[in-house]
């Protein structure tokens, strides 16, 4: 926080640095909305065929994607 009114702090809801398995997560998808789209089906898509998997190693689903980003608070 620098002091001055009104603050933004953009990392405010975090409650820890992110680690490199959502570092590459958050890199990967960025890369998918660019190149693939923004449909769930597209996100998927383009995760898995950059086989970047969820944190258990999976390939990802619709139903395991919208958990993971539940879990992550996105």
């Amino acid at each position: 926080m620098n002091g001055a009114w009104p603050y933004l702090d953009v990392h405010q809801s975090r409650t820890h640095e992110p680690t490199p398995y959502e570092y590459k997560l958050a890199a990967t998808l960025e890369e998918v909305f660019t190149h693939e789209g923004h449909e769930l089906a597209d996100v998927v898509r383009g995760l898995n065929a950059r086989q970047v998997h969820a944190a258990d190693g999976a390939p990802w689903t619709e139903e395991s994607f919208r958990a993971e980003m539940n879990r992550l608070g996105a």
